[in-house]
């Protein structure tokens, strides 16, 4: 009886451990691992391909190499804008052991010439040919100065069907057979070389070919379209293979970019990135902010900013004449400023008639020489005419009634002390942001075309590697005088060690200006960022983009899109360490986090104090 008890207690016992484990198994059961997670949904294995889920997949080998292989040989296959996996296994041969090999073999080969040679035969080029790469390869092995091994080199090609697998296949097919390089499905390894093609480094599909060290650098796989340079910047990485695009524009036929981008794509975060890292090449940067986005990185990077508007402090006097260089004279400063400033006046004053053209240029010379300025004058030792002594000089000439009236907005009127008082900037910094955001939108095309006139007389004064930077440009391309000036900047700039960077959002402003393609073609690099549907087709006949490339500049992230260096071009992402992101932020949720830590600091910091 107390055996039954036992027993029966025993069972009792057994039925509440299973009754305890069972939800725990069930649990398990239902726990989600990482396996689970990247498997297809369906597997089915056939002699010549895979059904992987909703995907067929083929893998193929090499089975032959042609007796000389070129650089990058590879690269076709690589760049082929298709989804497909490659592995490549490499199995090193111990030397010792292959060059017994190879000595058996050259003993064979050396035998059957003689054997020929004795019968009287012709000479047989294809062993003459064997024994002379047996003997080359075998010295070059015996020097150390080539390895052997042993190359598996497999492909996976996807398709949605069989159809567009098999064309797949015969485009890879005709690539490599155009090189002498054969290659074959795996049939009834299907399972085993996917496999192998895995990214778990396990070669089970075992089919090799041997080859020595330079043949095999060859396949190095790393080939893609790149676009870099041994120096110069980091613009951002190659979407395309993750390197990193590189230049130094100053090292190209000219220095100068274009950037077209829709509002919020990233275009001017960009642009103080290359800026950030320009300074640290010792390269002086000077920029024409619209709307005061680059206040603070002036300030963080130990730079000068001025405010251009009505009511600032900060004035530039048009009338200011550089000191000419060795290679020029005083007459041909003095020319050119003259019909820099008739272009002035001609946006200042809303377009001018031929004859009111003509007392503009008289007047313009007439003024300078009322400062004793003339084409022998010393400019270096000179004070420059005001807009109220133009105004006086026009006042005394016949016919320039009209001129005087518009011309007096500007001296006596509601813009007067805009452009009637002396300079008082000093651009002699390393970075310097003129920002025209409180000007009048009427007047920011004067205030542009007023700030580049100043700082090119600043260029030609001396010769320094230099970087303007005019966001926003579009508003320079609204008129032919302002547009055509910064064309002539464009062209003439590599002669002063200038480089122009032009910024705009309106890309269709930008180009029906008859200037527009002109500095786009006289541009070395030229980035593309996120783009709105309604100014991409504009872009793509420009820049002859496929349709592929157009839908990516539509479908572009923040940040992203296509960097052109001459005739070629790379899809690109902007990255900026942390630091950078700070200093150049213009997304206003992070501004205001950034002066929210600031105050936080400073209270904190008097507190302590």
């Amino acid at each position: 009886m107390g055996f039954l008890n036992n027993l029966f207690g025993k069972k009792e016992k057994k039925q509440d451990e299973l009754t305890s484990f069972l939800p725990q198994e069930i649990y398990e059961a239902g726990v989600l691992e990482l396996q689970d997670i990247i498997a297809p949904s369906a597997l089915k294995i056939t002699p010549k391909e895979l059904n992987l889920g909703e995907k067929i997949v083929r893998t193929f080998f090499v089975i032959s190499y042609p007796r000389f292989l070129t650089e990058s040989w590879f690269a076709p296959v690589i760049n082929l804008d298709k989804v497909f996996n490659v592995s490549i296994f490499v199995h090193p041969i111990d030397t010792a052991k292959i060059l017994k090999t190879f000595q058996k073999k050259v003993a064979e080969v050396q035998s059957q010439i003689n054997d020929r040679e004795r019968r009287g035969l012709v000479r047989d080029p294809v062993l003459d040919t064997a024994y002379q790469d047996l003997e080359g390869l075998r010295d070059n092995l015996q020097q150390a100065q080539e390895k052997l091994f042993d190359v598996g080199l497999y492909i996976t090609i996807y398709a949605n069907n069989e159809e567009e697998l098999n064309k797949f296949e015969s485009e890879i097919k005709s690539i490599l057979e155009s090189r002498l390089i054969y290659v074959k499905p795996a049939l009834f390894q299907q399972e085993q070389a996917y496999k192998s093609v895995l990214p778990i480094a396990t070669d089970l599909l075992e089919i090799h070919s041997k080859l020595n060290s330079s043949p095999l650098s060859s396949i190095f796989p790393f080939v893609s379209f790149d676009l870099t340079s041994d120096k110069g910047i980091l613009y951002g990485i190659n979407r395309h293979n993750s390197s990193l695009v590189i230049f130094d524009r100053f090292s190209l036929e000219n220095y100068n970019s274009v950037t077209f981008a829709k509002a919020g794509a990233g275009k001017s975060y960009a642009t103080k990135l290359e800026i950030l890292r320009s300074l640290m090449f010792d390269i002086d940067v000077m920029v024409i902010d619209p709307e005061k986005e680059y206040e603070f990185l002036a300030e963080a990077a130990g730079g000068k900013s001025f405010s251009i508007s009505l009511n600032s402090d900060s004035h530039l006097n048009p009338f200011d004449l550089p000191v000419p260089r060795e290679d020029e004279s005083s007459a041909n400063v003095l020319r050119s400023n003259i019909i820099n400033l008739v272009g002035l006046f001609r946006l200042m004053l809303g377009g001018l008639t031929q004859e009111e053209d003509a007392i503009v240029d008289r007047a313009i010379a007439e003024t300078y020489a009322l400062k004793d300025i003339t084409p022998d004058s010393d400019f270096s030792n000179i004070e420059p005419p005001l807009l109220s002594d133009f105004e006086l000089v026009l006042t005394g000439m016949k016919g320039a009634e009209s001129v005087v009236q518009k011309l007096s907005k500007y001296t006596r009127g509601t813009w007067a002390g805009f452009l009637n008082k002396s300079t008082n900037i000093d651009i002699d910094h390393k970075f310097i942001v003129f920002s025209i955001r409180d000007m009048e939108d009427e007047l920011k095309p004067v205030a542009m075309y007023l700030i580049t006139h100043h700082i090119w007389n600043a260029v030609r004064k001396n010769l320094k590697k230099r970087l303007l930077v005019i966001d926003e440009a579009w508003w320079m391309m609204k008129s032919e005088d302002t547009a055509s000036f910064l064309f002539s900047m464009a062209k003439r700039g590599r002669k002063y060690y200038l480089g122009l960077a032009t910024i705009t959002q309106d890309v269709d402003d930008f180009l029906r200006s008859p200037y527009g393609q002109p500095i786009v073609t006289n541009s070395s690099i030229q980035i593309l960022l996120k783009q709105s549907p309604t100014a991409v087709d504009n872009l793509q006949k420009m820049f002859n983009l496929t349709d592929e490339e157009k839908f990516l500049l539509i479908e572009s992230d923040v940040g992203e899109g296509m960097f052109f260096v001459g005739s070629k071009h790379v899809a690109i992402k902007i990255y900026a360490s942390y630091t950078e992101d700070q200093i150049m932020t213009s997304d206003p949720s992070q501004i205001l986090a950034i002066r929210k830590a600031k105050q936080e600091y400073n209270v904190a910091n008097g507190l302590m104090g």
